[in-house]
């Protein structure tokens, strides 16, 4: 770990997070971090309980005198986004994550940092190891499996928890005040095939992308960043109507919810095109960077021979590329009401293509404001894939969830925030999907809000903490704390 500390505050927050990103806690994989958890509470004599799913509850009663303020409940999940250059060795299993300060931001050296929600753990963490912080009743949830299936909100039982208010620390801009968000459903079609010997006379080219900014595909969906499977499948679709094509290898893209920042393909022309598929190559890639030439300012092209290898059929190759083609992806529509105008209610992003031996499969995320028009999106998508022959199978989705009108956890917040900074916070909806939204299936009465500092790039190695948003996050938190009634 390569902190530099001295230009950490508050100092009790980095410490934290300089010790959880030594520990593994890859989605699915937070075993280490459980027993962390679990250690960390019962070695400062604190309740702590952990449940079947995996979700830890560490509680902390009130300090003298505040024992008559409501129950908080502070909530973040423990997993994070594994993603690192593609020439970085990096094993996210055993090796800890390396830090290093760049002016106002924390950064990792090639890979995620973790912030997302790493510097929401170690805030309640550092609330939870303090002895100087007024507080009423504390209760801190650490939820598995966030970025993967929400396994944890999902498994996550009524009676777990006993606080009436809670305050969700995985947003990432400060000064919003998230009061809403997004449900989801993930689209999983899958190609299968026995592959065959390529005919004689083919030509073997592999094409590819990278240096695309991607992005988390709900907070970034609406900012027109390119999608290198999209981009990928145009060119394919172009070739395969022209020449024909017969594809070998497609991959591209390793998150669910991210939009993906390279890939390779590898496929087959007959010889005698090669020369017209290399040339319409160089102006295809020329025509992409100048389209997205304000987004995506360092992607990089390359197409070179490659070895002969077994291909898929024609027709799945063809029924594949087609798909690709005709797979809707971005925003489809933004939100009706005035007051929210400006958010996304409905998008699809495709996520990844895997080739295997005898499958390829596609990934594609949809989410929405308004389940209805979550269910349609998702039914668009499955129906395409149907079309192409694929094989569907799509997740049971997250439940949006929606913005409480009375809620005097909102209107505490907005004031507290206004008194501390002098400033009007935004009180907003996000089209990413937060835990809260299942929460409020388990805990109906349940007040919610959603704040945390500033992050950029998550889901990607670019992903960067803003430091002093983080001192701005966690004055605010412990001024809630203490004056809440």
């Amino acid at each position: 770990m390569t902190m530099n500390k001295t230009e950490l505050t508050p100092k009790c927050v980095f410490e934290q997070f300089a010790k959880i990103n030594g520990i593994p806690r890859p989605s699915k994989h937070e075993e280490k971090m459980i027993a962390y958890l679990l250690d960390f509470g019962k070695q400062r004599g604190l309740a702590t309980k952990v449940d079947e799913t995996g979700n830890v509850l560490i509680s902390k009663p009130a300090t003298p005198g505040y024992e008559n303020k409501p129950t908080i409940v502070l909530q973040s999940h423990m997993d994070m986004v594994c993603d690192k250059l593609v020439d970085v060795d990096f094993n996210f299993q055993t090796d800890p994550i390396q830090t290093y300060v760049d002016g106002e931001w924390l950064k990792a050296k090639g890979t995620t940092l973790g912030a997302d929600d790493g510097i929401g753990v170690a805030m309640e963490l550092a609330l939870l190891d303090s002895n100087d912080i007024a507080h009423g009743p504390v209760e801190c949830l650490f939820t598995v499996d966030e970025e993967t299936g929400l396994t944890g909100a999902f498994g996550l039982q009524a009676g777990f928890m006993s606080g009436d208010m809670l305050i969700n620390l995985d947003s990432e801009d400060e000064g919003q005040i998230f009061v809403s968000c997004a449900g989801g459903i993930t689209t999983h079609a899958h190609f299968d095939y026995a592959r065959e010997a390529a005919p004689e006379g083919l030509f073997f080219l592999k094409a590819s992308i990278k240096g695309l900014n991607g992005g988390h595909s709900g907070d970034d969906i609406n900012k027109k960043r390119a999608n290198a499977i999209k981009i990928l499948a145009r060119f394919l679709y172009i070739i395969n109507e022209k020449y024909g094509v017969r594809l070998a290898q497609f991959c591209s893209g390793k998150m669910h919810n991210a939009i993906p920042r390279d890939g390779v393909v590898v496929f087959a022309v007959p010889e005698e095109v090669k020369e017209e598929v290399k040339a319409a190559w160089n102006v295809f890639t020329c025509e992409v960077e100048e389209e997205y030439h304000v987004t995506d300012t360092t992607m990089t092209f390359a197409m070179e021979s490659a070895d002969a290898e077994p291909v898929m059929p024609a027709d799945v190759s063809t029924r594949m590329i087609r798909a690709l083609q005709a797979l809707d992806n971005g925003v489809f529509a933004m939100c009706q009401d005035e007051e929210i105008a400006w958010l996304v209610e409905t998008s699809s992003n495709v996520a990844s293509v895997q080739s295997e031996e005898g499958r390829t499969t596609i990934v594609a995320s949809q989410r929405s404001n308004v389940m209805s028009n979550l269910k349609n999106m998702a039914n668009t998508v499955k129906a395409l894939f149907q079309l192409a022959g694929a094989e569907v199978e799509q997740s049971d989705g997250y439940p949006a969830w929606k913005m409480n009108p009375n809620s005097k956890l909102t209107q505490f917040v907005v004031e507290t925030y206004k008194k501390l900074f002098g400033k009007d916070p935004k009180v907003l909806g996000i089209h990413a999907g937060l835990e809260c939204g299942l929460f409020s299936e388990r805990y109906p009465n349940m007040d919610m809000v959603s704040f945390g500092p500033t992050l950029r790039g998550v889901h990607t190695p670019d992903e960067k903490l803003h430091i002093p948003t983080v001192k701005m996050v966690w004055d605010h938190l412990v001024e809630i704390l203490k004056t809440i009634e």
